[in-house]
Parts: C-alpha cells; sequence; structure tokens
C-alpha cells in the first residue's frame, strides 16, 4: 500500500509523539508498504529546532526507507496556550503545498497524527481528491488538554472548539488512539463506534532491556556505591505535574542513599531552580538515543507524574521504556484511568498531586530491594508479551487494508457508473429495437 503520514513531529525527536510515528513508518516501510512523510522540523521537547535544520526551509530527506518531506513552521522558545496555538497553525498552513503536491502521488491512505488537529481539514481534502481512506491517529487530546490544563482559557471557546474537534473526527474513516479509555473518548465525542480502533504505543526490547551490570552513568555521575537512583527522563512540560517531584526530593533531602535525577527539556529551567538549594538532585540533558537503555538502566526507581486533570486526555510514551528496563516504577494516576490500569500490577501507583503519598512510595521501595526486583522483572514480561510493535502495526494494516479495500470497490463502483452512464460515441439516428433475430449467428 501507498501510505502518507502526515504530523507534526518525528524523528530524529527521541520523546514523544515523534518517536512512535518515525518507528511506525520505519516499520510499514520495511514491510513492504511505500510509505511518505509530512512533517515539521524536529524541535521537540527543547522547544528550538534542533542543530542541521532550519525552522524556516522546506527540506526532502530519506531516513530509515522513508521519504520525508519538512515544512517550515514558528517554534516559540516559551510556550504559552496562545503561542501554542501560532505554533500549530504556522505548520497547518506551511505544510499545504507540500500535502498538495502528494495528491499526484495518489496514496491509499492518509494518517494523520493528532496533535495537531489544524491539520484535519487539509487531510480530508487530500483523502477525497485522492479517493484514498483518511485516517486519524490520536496520542494527545489537544483541545480538551488545552483547556482542562489552563493553556487556553473561556468557556464558550472550549465548547466552539469542542464542537469542531468533533466534526472534524466524524469525517474520518478510522479513528484511533493508544489506550482503551482514549479510544473511548472518541466514541464520546460522536464518532461511530465501528469505526474507532485502539493502537496501543510500544517499546523495541531488544533496545531496551535490564543491564547485568551497574549504568556506566554511574561512575560519570560519581554516584556512590548504594546509592539509589530515582529517575524522571522525558517532557517537563504542563501535562507531567512535575513540580510534584521537586516537592518530594526537598522532603527526601535528609536521605544521603536517594538521589533524584531528572533529564528532559521544556520546563527543566523552572524545576532546576526550585531545586538549586537541594543537595540530592541532578539534572541532565536529554541524552542521545543510543545512551536510552544505560540511561533508563540508572534507575532503581523510575518515577511518573502526571496532573490529575490530565487523566486519559495523554499517555506517557515514557512508560514503556520504564517498563522494558526492568526497573520498579511509580505513577501518579486515578483508579480507572489506563496509567493507572497499565501500572497496578507491577508497579506503584499513587493519587496525582500527592506529595505525601509519593514520598511514601518512593522511601518504601528504597527499603525494600526486593520488592523493586520483583516488580521490575513484572514490569519488563509486561514490556515483552504485551508491548510488541508487530501487534500494533498488524492492526494497522489489516484495517487499513479494509478501509483501502471498500475505497477501491467505491472507487471502481464510480467509474463503471460513469461508463454506463455515458452516451454512446456514436448513435445511429431512428435505430430499430434489437430483436431476437438480430443477434442470431450468421
Amino acid at each position: 500500500m501507498k501510505i502518507l503520514i502526515y504530523g507534526l513531529n518525528y524523528a530524529p525527536e527521541l520523546t514523544g509523539t515523534g518517536k512512535y510515528t518515525a518507528e511506525m513508518a520505519a516499520l510499514l516501510a520495511s514491510r513492504g508498504h511505500e510509505v511518505r512523510v509530512v512533517c515539521a522540523p524536529p524541535y521537540y521537547p527543547d522547544w528550538r529546532v534542533s542543530s542541521g535544520y532550519a525552522g524556516w526551509r522546506y527540506r526532502r530527506e530519506q531516513r530509515d526507507g522513508v521519504a520525508v518531506w519538512r515544512a517550515p513552521l514558528w517554534v516559540p522558545s516559551q510556550p504559552s496556550g496562545l503561542k501554542r496555538m501560532i505554533h500549530l497553525a504556522s505548520f497547518a498552513a506551511t505544510s499545504l503545498p507540500v500535502l498538495a503536491w502528494q495528491t499526484f502521488w495518489r496514496p491509499d491512505a492518509v494518517l494523520l497524527i493528532a496533535p495537531t488537529l489544524m491539520c484535519a481539514p487539509a487531510t480530508l481534502a487530500l483523502a477525497h481528491l485522492a479517493r484514498a481512506s483518511a485516517w486519524l491517529h490520536i496520542q494527545d487530546y489537544e483541545v480538551d488538554a488545552a483547556f482542562e490544563l489552563g493553556l487556553l482559557k473561556g468557556s464558550r471557546a472550549a465548547r466552539m472548539a469542542r464542537w469542531i474537534e468533533s466534526q472534524f473526527l466524524r469525517r474520518f474513516d478510522a479513528v484511533s488512539s493508544i489506550t482503551r479509555q482514549m479510544s473511548a473518548r472518541a466514541t464520546a465525542k460522536g464518532v461511530a463506534l465501528s469505526k474507532v480502533v485502539c493502537l496501543p504505543n510500544w517499546v523495541d526490547v531488544s533496545a531496551i532491556y535490564p543491564l547485568p551490570r551497574a549504568s556506566e552513568y554511574c561512575s560519570e555521575l560519581d554516584l556512590a556505591d548504594g546509592q539509589k537512583v530515582v529517575l524522571y527522563s522525558g517532557n517537563m512540560g504542563a501535562k507531567q505535574g512535575i513540580e510534584t517531584l521537586a516537592e518530594a526530593a526537598a522532603s527526601l533531602a535528609y536521605r544521603p542513599d536517594l538521589t533524584f535525577v531528572f533529564c528532559g527539556g521544556a520546563a527543566k529551567e523552572s524545576l532546576a531552580r526550585r531545586c538549586a538549594a537541594l543537595p540530592n538532585c541532578i539534572f541532565l540533558p536529554l541524552q542521545p538515543a543510543e545512551r536510552l537503555n544505560e540511561l533508563l538502566n540508572l534507575a532503581d526507581i523510575h518515577v511518573l507524574p502526571q496532573r490529575g486533570d490530565a487523566a486519559d486526555l495523554v499517555m506517557p510514551s515514557k512508560l514503556t521504556g520504564m517498563f522494558a528496563s526492568g526497573r520498579a516504577t511509580i505513577a501518579m494516576a486515578r483508579r480507572g484511568t489506563a496509567l493507572h490500569e497499565a501500572v497496578h500490577a507491577r508497579g506503584v501507583v499513587v493519587p496525582p498531586d500527592n506529595v505525601k503519598a509519593l514520598v511514601g512510595a518512593i522511601t518504601a521501595l528504597a527499603n525494600d530491594p526486593e520488592r523493586r526486583v520483583a516488580l521490575g522483572r513484572a514490569a519488563r514480561d509486561y514490556a515483552e508479551t504485551a508491548l510488541s510493535p508487530d501487534s500494533t502495526i498488524s492492526t494497522f494494516e489489516e484495517r487499513v487494508g479494509m478501509l483501502c479495500r471498500a475505497a477501491g470497490r467505491r472507487r471502481w463502483k464510480a467509474s463503471t457508473t460513469y461508463f454506463d452512464a455515458r452516451p454512446s460515441a456514436v448513435t445511429v439516428p431512428h435505430a430499430k429495437p434489437a430483436t431476437p433475430e438480430d443477434a442470431a449467428p450468421e
């Protein structure tokens, strides 16, 4: 099949949506599909266009067997609600010429990755012109998140934005998301149940795995033997509730055997200021992809905070790597959410925004090495059995294949109807009706 993927984020971004979009494109290409991608230059999670790329220039490249077109966009250094809207709108506008050019390629399926839903009108138009199937894959419910997290305000604006979102969602041939709860949210927004698909994120367990030795970071950070590391690695934005970790670190500063390591971008500077006086905190910039396994194996305890009002609007992409590393995980999530469901059987879950509960969970695991090992083993087993990319990609292939075959039948029916309805190229005036004798062989 010819599959066009249209999304804001893409490799070489190391975290978030771009990581999974790039892996999906490469996996589809490796399975014999012809894949093209329209995206932006890499900028996430630092909110700065990466070295070697320009935010104001179009560019075409080949990556892992995939043809990639990059369109310019504006990247604010300090994103706020309004600045984010302009940022997303800039990509939606500059990517239009590149997307229109793909009409001549005539893809069988057009896959839009959300965020950003601002690209939905162009996606649906391209699918209509190319007679392709239109698929929306939701990594984040950006509209709900923007209002519920306070990035945008106003009840009237929220109602209007959600109405527009619903109208777009209903027009796609398929809508997928990464958890059962997030997929169900699409149905609640008016998408027919028959169109909804769950496509969980995955992890390459051959690339992320428990090391039989101490991580190289232990010596690089000059950590003493017996030191236990509480690790947070990933984006540090509004959805993460990262400030709870600063408060937990302050509460545990009296324990010399505990070190908090924070690795990531976005809100790192404000977090570092809050932890500046704490002797038990270390900050690292985002690390190269080839060192990710070493970094994740630095943890004795992974911590995954999340604001309570972000429940089932997003699913932290970093969780799959935490599980695969075979280390104990503490997550902050409400009962009944996808995050709680994923972690509670193979980790520790505490209520969101509850620093006291988080400190208690860290203390209990720090004092119980056997439980840390047991939880890490359960997490690794789950990663190996349930988080394989093959299952997700096979589900997508099967479903998009069905849509393309249905679209093909519609195209064939339309073309035959057109030819049947056309007047004959040569007409004979007053020709008499045919009779059975006229059809008899000579």
